[in-house]
């Protein structure tokens, strides 16, 4: 039976509908393994995943999910190239503390990588920097500056524009709205950068 969609968050709904059925897939940071049990039931996908959390590991572990504990700052390295189809990386790049390095990784050890973020330049965060003068928190970006783990926040044009300086080809770039609508980011241009709450990726190396 599949997986209730509302209870995903919006951009996992768009990660799942990147990958290919079939594929060999590693999911850094793969939470509880939702995505990862989604993939293996929908589309028949050779899954593994990486995640920090003991937590989480023990939840995949429950699910019967091929995962180990392990940090994408420092375990990524130990990969070999093109190991997967696809490598996705939802809702963690901003809370690495080299993302660079990190992003060379994904497209390095994956066919394609798959990466999710939350948009710093979305319009709300815009306004209330601006009239409140503080670090302001969204849905996306639910935790106070003291305590969250995001450490890297970029917008979406940042991250395009890392993409192009690192020689990495955006295949499909979403902006997804506050509820979840998507945007296509080539298209739509700066108004995609404007309304997006977080942006979903689809990269290859060059």
């Amino acid at each position: 039976m599949a997986e209730a969609q509302p209870t995903w968050r919006a951009d996992l709904a768009q990660v799942a509908a990147m990958v290919a059925p079939g594929s060999r897939v590693l999911d850094v940071g793969c939470g509880d393994g939702a995505l990862l049990t989604h993939l293996a039931r929908e589309k028949e996908v050779d899954g593994r995943g990486i995640e920090i959390k003991q937590s989480g590991v023990n939840a995949c572990v429950a699910r019967g999910l091929s995962v180990i504990q392990g940090d994408a700052d420092t375990d990524l390295a130990d990969y070999p190239d093109d190991a997967f189809d696809y490598v996705i990386l939802s809702l963690t790049l901003q809370a690495t503390r080299d993302p660079k390095a990190v992003l060379l990784d994904l497209v390095r050890i994956g066919r394609r990588a798959i990466v999710s973020f939350p948009n710093f330049g979305q319009w709300r965060v815009r306004l209330r920097l601006l009239f409140h003068g503080r670090m302001p928190t969204t849905p996306a970006l639910p935790d106070a500056w003291w305590s969250t783990q995001n450490i890297h926040l970029c917008t979406i044009a940042d991250f395009v524009e890392l993409a192009a300086e690192m020689g990495i080809v955006i295949e499909r770039g979403l902006a997804l709205d506050a509820s979840g609508q998507p945007l296509r980011v080539g298209a739509a241009g700066r108004l995609a950068n404007l309304i997006g709450e977080t942006g979903v990726f689809l990269l290859r190396k060059d």
